[in-house]
């Protein structure tokens, strides 16, 4: 009986290794797709310094959260060769940082999910020991047990289920930093927003990331949403963990 189990038993654990293998492969969480939409003023140059500030209330100085997403544009802008000026109001250009996570949606997606049968439980017998009332001595006896219902894997299938998806994102922009005359606002002169679309809202961990990509795109006019992937241990997101 436990021999002709085997084979079995064996199919089971081998629809169950490759059923892990592939919702893994779905979704890792080292990796990310990042969206990029980019705009850049081809009528006026970029400057080399400039000062940030926050659009989304942080302030650098007394929120962490902030600050490290600073961090992470400041070391992008000095991949391009960009710094920060020792004078706020010397500074060529003014950056606005920008950074949240969007409020959850609910998406629906085919994915592989298994799919199980009840198995009944059966009756079997044991020997249990029991003191006889009469005499006091221990005595065994054999009683019938009915075994609780189990589930068992029979394989897997599509099916479409509902995922709750966050939408983290880092806009990146940069305008003059003096006015541009006739009471007009000072031009902007780029303008990078990177996204990235998971189940989880972590945003710290998605920040280099994302700040990474920004790199590639100032001065960039993406004429269409683009995207691309982006491991988090690549050099590049490395150099911006490093920081200045």
């Amino acid at each position: 009986m436990a021999t002709a189990s085997l084979p079995s038993r064996l199919t089971r654990l081998l629809l169950v290794s490759a059923g892990l293998l592939l919702l893994a492969g779905c979704q890792t969480s080292s990796n990310y797709d990042v969206k990029i939409n980019a705009i850049a003023n081809q009528e006026k140059p970029s400057g080399t310094s400039y000062r940030i500030v926050t659009k989304n209330g942080g302030d650098p100085r007394t929120d962490l959260r902030t600050k490290e997403a600073v961090d992470y544009v400041k070391a992008a802008l000095s991949g391009r060769g960009m710094y920060e000026a020792p004078s706020p109001e010397n500074a060529e250009m003014v950056v606005e940082v920008d950074y949240d996570v969007e409020p959850p949606r609910v998406e629906f997606e085919t994915r592989q999910v298994p799919v199980f049968a009840r198995i009944e439980g059966g009756v079997r017998s044991m020997i249990v020991p029991a003191r006889d009332p009469t005499t006091g001595r221990v005595v065994y006896r054999r009683i019938s047990v009915l075994d609780p219902p189990s589930q068992e894997l029979m394989g897997f299938e599509e099916k479409t289920v509902p995922v709750t998806v966050y939408e983290k994102y880092l806009r990146v922009s940069a305008r003059e930093n003096v006015s541009s005359g006739d009471d007009a606002p000072p031009e902007q002169l780029w303008s990078v927003y990177v996204s990235n679309e998971a189940e989880d809202d972590d945003i710290r961990s998605a920040l280099p990331v994302l700040a990474s990509v920004v790199v590639d795109y100032i001065g960039v006019t993406t004429e269409k949403d683009q995207q691309v992937k982006v491991n988090s241990e690549d050099e590049e997101v490395a150099f911006i963990k490093r920081g200045l």
